[in-house]
């Protein structure tokens, strides 16, 4: 189970840093433009598009910080302990979501 929050944890800072560059060009292109948000059709595809990476971003930040929390819980030997009822989480909800702080019964 290391390996695969390990894995999670490579591939949501790769996901985020693909995202912070997508960020960076949509912003980028939008300066480059003088499109008005409010006023020229265009404007509104630039501002929808800023908007769609940004809450993809914070999906991915969050991931991260899920990831790295079950490390920790890992770390202190607390790792697949319901942080609810303090009961196992099962192996299989593990293999499921690895950074899964909750059995399935609390989660519910």
């Amino acid at each position: 189970m290391t390996d695969r929050l390990l894995a999670e944890q490579t591939a949501a800072r790769a996901q985020i840093a693909a995202l912070t560059s997508e960020f960076e060009e949509v912003v980028a292109a939008s300066r480059a433009s003088n499109a008005d948000d409010e006023h020229d059709p265009e404007g509104a595809t630039i501002a929808f598009e800023r908007q769609q990476v940004v809450a993809l971003l914070e999906q991915a930040r969050n991931r991260l910080a899920d990831v790295e929390a079950a490390l920790a819980r890992r770390e202190a030997g607390d790792y697949g302990v319901c942080e609810n009822c303090g009961r196992p989480i099962s192996p299989e909800r593990l293999a499921a979501r690895p950074a899964a702080r909750t059995c399935i019964d609390c989660a519910r």
